[in-house]
C-alpha cells in the first residue's frame, strides 16, 4: 500500500510518470465521479451533458501525462453524448457541445502537459545548480586543504632551516600561523559570519600589532560581505607589504570604521610608507576593490598621497 500511495505523490507531483495501470485506474474514477456529479446534476438540469467531465480530463493529464489525458477526453465525450439522465435525444446542439468540449479538453492537455515539461524542466535546473554547487565546495574545500598544507610545509621547511638562529625564527613563526589563521577565517566566515575587529586582526596581525591600529566599535559582518571585504583587506595588506607601510621601518596603518543607518564606512590610512610612484594600469586588485563590494551597494576610493595610500570603503550592511 506504501508503495502505491509512493507512486501517486510521485507520479502527481510530476517526479515521475506512474505506472499504466495507476494511471488508467486514476483516470477512471475520474470519470466515475465525474458521471455521479452528471446524475446529480440532472436532477435540476437534464441538459448539462459535458461540463462534469472537464475536472476529470484536467486531474487525469495531469497525473498520468498526454495519453491518459486523450483517452479521458474521449470515454468523457463518448459518455457525455451516448448516456442520458433523461428522455432528451442526441441532437445538433449536442453535438456542437462535443466539438465545443473536445476543442477545450485538447487546450487543457496542451496547457497541463506545457506547464509539466516547463516544471520538469526547472527541477533539472535545480538539479544541476545543486550539483554544481555541491562540486563547487568540494573544490573549495580541496584548495583550501592544498593551501592550508602548503603554508604548513613552508612553516617546516623554515624551522628546519632556521634551527640554529632562534632569534629570526620567533620573529617569523607568529607571522606565518597568523597568515593561516586568517585563511581559516576567511574559510569559515563562508557560512557564518564574523566581527569586523576579528577580521582585521586576522588579516594585519601576521605584520606586527605594534604596525597599526584599529578604531570602532563591535560590529558583525554577515557571511557574504565578510569575505568581500576579508578579500580587500587581504589585498590592501599585501600592497602594504609590497609598497606602502609596512615596507618601511617606520611605516603605520590606522584602519577605522563606523556605522551611519545601515552603511558601513572603513578609512584605510597609510602613513610613513615609501613614496608612492605613477600609478600604472589597473591590475587584477584594482579591479577587485572597484567591484567586490558592488552586490552591497558599495564602492571604494583610493588616493595616493604623499604620505602614503588612503582609501575609503563604503557599503551597506544587510541585515544578518
Amino acid at each position: 500500500m506504501g508503495k502505491w500511495i509512493d507512486e501517486f505523490r510521485r507520479g502527481w507531483q510530476g517526479l515521475s510518470q506512474p505506472s499504466p495501470v495507476l494511471g488508467i485506474g486514476f483516470a477512471a474514477f475520474c470519470i466515475l465521479l465525474s458521471t455521479v456529479v452528471r446524475w446529480c446534476l440532472s436532477l435540476i438540469r437534464p441538459d448539462v451533458f459535458f461540463t462534469p467531465y472537464f475536472p476529470a480530463v484536467f486531474f487525469a493529464t495531469a497525473f498520468g501525462g498526454l495519453r491518459i489525458g486523450i483517452a479521458t477526453t474521449l470515454v468523457g465525450g463518448t459518455l457525455g453524448l451516448a448516456l442520458n439522465f433523461s428522455n432528451t435525444s442526441v441532437d445538433f446542439a449536442r453535438l456542437a457541445l462535443l466539438v465545443i468540449f473536445l476543442v477545450v479538453c485538447g487546450l487543457t492537455i496542451w496547457g497541463v502537459e506545457h506547464y509539466r515539461s516547463v516544471a520538469a524542466q526547472q527541477r533539472d535546473i535545480a538539479r544541476r545548480l545543486t550539483q554544481e554547487e555541491e562540486y563547487r565546495k568540494l573544490v573549495i574545500d580541496e584548495l583550501q586543504h592544498r593551501l592550508k598544507n602548503k603554508l604548513s610545509t613552508v612553516h617546516a621547511v623554515l624551522h628546519q632551516v632556521l634551527q640554529d638562529q632562534p632569534k629570526i625564527w620567533a620573529s617569523i613563526d607568529p607571522r606565518i600561523r597568523a597568515l593561516s589563521a586568517a585563511d581559516e577565517l576567511i574559510a569559515r566566515v563562508d557560512g557564518s559570519g564574523c566581527d569586523i575587529k576579528d577580521l582585521l586582526l586576522s588579516e594585519l596581525g601576521p605584520y606586527g600589532h605594534v604596525r597599526f591600529t584599529l578604531n570602532g566599535g563591535p560590529l558583525f559582518l554577515p557571511a557574504k560581505l565578510a569575505v568581500s571585504l576579508a578579500l580587500i583587506f587581504h589585498e590592501l595588506a599585501t600592497n602594504a607589504v609590497k609598497y606602502g607601510a609596512f615596507a618601511s621601518a617606520r611605516g603605520m596603518l590606522q584602519v577605522s570604521w563606523s556605522m551611519t543607518d545601515d552603511r558601513l564606512t572603513v578609512i584605510w590610512d597609510e602613513n610613513e610608507g615609501p613614496a608612492v610612484g605613477p600609478v600604472g594600469a589597473a591590475g587584477f586588485g584594482t579591479k577587485l576593490l572597484n567591484s567586490a563590494l558592488r552586490p552591497f551597494d558599495g564602492r571604494t576610493e583610493i588616493s595616493f598621497l604623499k604620505t602614503g595610500i588612503h582609501c575609503t570603503i563604503q557599503c551597506r550592511v544587510p541585515e544578518s
